[in-house]
């Protein structure tokens, strides 16, 4: 092997090796919420506090640095979370993401106090989230929906 070609060499078994570990994430796994509180009500405005529960199936853990999302029950807004935290995201685990979602309460009293009486509700997460590994952090669009359970009484 040629002193010129040894650089082309490690190069390619490095791209080799590092490549396949390069794949796109797995999206997360809502799994519940916990610790549903409501906080710091008047007639404009509330503050909810809820911890969601999700499972990493990836191979890596990574890092939540921050939240800007808009929340909406049966296609009404319910409030808007925007968060600077740290939140680790272990590998192939749970992990726990405090949410403390500000509401406005004359759209929710307006629009969506029929929502809560529903034994189904349609949950969508809408807005960005900003997540990294070692201090490289990417933002990312979140677009979520789901159907949850839930009833007041």
């Amino acid at each position: 092997m040629k002193l010129t070609s040894l650089p082309a060499f490690l190069i390619y078994s490095i791209l080799i090796l590092f490549l396949p570990s390069c794949r796109e994430p797995k999206d997360l796994v809502f799994r519940d919420f916990q610790h549903l509180t409501l906080e710091k009500v008047g007639l404009s405005t509330a503050t909810l506090k809820v911890d969601l529960q999700y499972y990493n199936p990836n191979n890596f853990g990574l890092e939540l640095k921050r939240t800007d999302l808009d929340i909406y029950i049966n296609n009404t807004l319910l409030g808007h979370s925007s968060q600077d935290l740290q939140v680790a995201i272990p590998k192939r685990d749970v992990f726990t993401l405090p949410l403390k979602i500000d509401l406005d309460m004359k759209n929710l009293l307006k629009n969506g106090i029929m929502s809560l009486f529903d034994k189904k509700v349609k949950v969508r997460l809408l807005g960005k989230v900003k997540v990294g590994k070692a201090g490289v952090f990417k933002i990312f669009n979140v677009d979520y929906e789901t159907e949850q359970q839930f009833s007041l009484f």
